[in-house]
């Protein structure tokens, strides 16, 4: 994501598993004004808003705030709901589902397991084969590329002249 300046947060990585326990004023120095608000204050963006909303490249989707994968994107769909939407999760402890009784309803919200950010919400009028919408703010997602399908694309077609 943009925004983010991996650099100065020193928790960020898309290889370390390990619990991440930050105060809040290390989060406020790490993470971006949108980013810090969203994972730390339980913010949400406005729908249609997410550069992820239509996204449809090949990759996995990490927590912007501490690189944790969260979602392939093959688990990606349209949900028509304003916000990047997956129906299952890339492992049972990449998130924690937690209890939401605000706004006056009842919802699960979404948790990552690695830094405990706020990603969103989940519901039970998705697709199969889990029948879950993750409906998660895209603000909070990091995306890279699926490498090893690039490598082949660009192996299959190196000899192939430019169009």
């Amino acid at each position: 994501m943009d925004t983010i300046n991996k650099k100065n947060n020193p928790v960020y990585s898309n290889t370390d598993t390990s619990k991440v326990n930050l105060k809040e004023e290390e989060w406020k120095k790490v993470l971006p004004e949108d980013v810090y608000n969203i994972a730390r204050l339980k913010g949400t963006e406005r729908p249609w808003s997410s550069k992820y909303e239509s996204f449809n490249e090949k990759g996995t989707y990490y927590c912007a705030a501490c690189g944790n994968a969260l979602f392939k994107s093959d688990t990606k769909f349209e949900s028509g709901c304003g916000w990047p939407s997956f129906y299952e999760p890339i492992s049972k402890t990449s998130i924690i589902n937690t209890p939401d009784h605000s706004h006056g309803m009842t919802r699960t919200e979404v948790q990552c397991g690695r830094c405990k950010a706020h990603l969103g919400h989940v519901f039970n009028d998705g697709p199969p084969p889990t029948g879950l919408r993750y409906c998660i703010n895209g603000v909070i997602l990091d995306f890279e590329k699926a490498k090893d399908a690039e490598k082949k694309y660009n192996e299959e077609n190196k000899d192939k002249p430019v169009k």
